[in-house]
């Protein structure tokens, strides 16, 4: 794993540790953190292979293209990624609409999903 690559998951380690934390508490900041572990997760996969994105827009059109309709990723896991970008988009600037404690406790697990996922697609398992 490359530098940039670690650091990504390393990212994504404490965000998936701070969203679970949060789920109950805060649901807002729970799903928000939840979305930035599987962005961190996505881009130590993407970076590993040498690729960079600038925007949250298109690592989720590479995840879509490059994951799942290449067969790499099922359908379920690009459906779980982009309903964690609507979700985020719901914690983080929602005005009057917030995340439930149920979907803080939804976006936990497929934030976990999605890093189970890109730590079984790199060669040797990344730290944890």
């Amino acid at each position: 794993m490359n530098a940039e690559a670690r650091d990504y998951w390393q990212r994504a380690q404490k965000a998936i540790q701070t969203a679970s934390t949060l789920a109950d508490v805060d649901p807002d900041a729970a799903a928000s953190r939840a979305y930035y572990a599987a962005f961190y997760g996505v881009s130590a996969l993407f970076a590993n292979e040498g690729r960079s994105f600038q925007k949250h827009a298109a690592l989720e059109a590479a995840v879509h293209r490059d994951l799942v309709r290449s067969g790499r990723w099922s359908a379920e896991l690009g459906a779980g990624f982009s309903w964690l970008v609507t979700m985020r988009s719901t914690a983080d600037y929602g005005g009057g609409t917030h995340a439930s404690a149920a979907d803080a406790t939804m976006a936990v697990n497929k934030a976990g999903d999605i890093l189970d996922a890109v730590r079984q697609a790199f060669a040797e398992a990344p730290p944890d």
